[in-house]
């Protein structure tokens, strides 16, 4: 069984920074996809980013591209979430997940969030 924990988060102004990290436990990081969805107050779960096994590949949703930057550390079971120039409508719930089989279209395994809020 793998847990996730992601940390991170917090209040910050437009056009601020922030860096979320998610530390996996009970499975060979190495194996997994990566990847970040956030949920706003009454929007459905989107996709963020993921990464590939080996952070080769990263791809992103249209909205935050040039803004926020995957990577992930196999050494410390940790991926991080770079967020940069964030607006408002970045504010959400973020969320990591794992998929242990390769896929980048399903996720095994989930954290329990991270708030982030970006003020106007």
């Amino acid at each position: 069984q793998v847990q996730l924990v992601e940390s991170g988060g917090g209040l910050v102004q437009a056009g601020g920074s922030l860096r979320l990290s998610c530390a996996a436990s009970g499975g060979t990081f190495s194996n997994y996809v990566m990847a970040w969805f956030r949920q706003a107050p009454g929007k459905e779960r989107e996709f963020v980013t993921l990464i590939s096994r080996s952070g080769a590949y990263t791809t992103y949703h249209n909205s935050v591209k040039g803004r926020f930057t995957i990577s992930r550390d196999n050494t410390k079971n940790t991926v991080y979430l770079q967020m940069n120039s964030l607006k408002p409508e970045d504010t959400a719930a973020y969320y990591c997940a794992a998929n242990a089989k390769g896929s980048y279209s399903s996720y095994d395994y989930w954290g329990q969030g991270t708030q982030v809020t970006v003020s106007s």
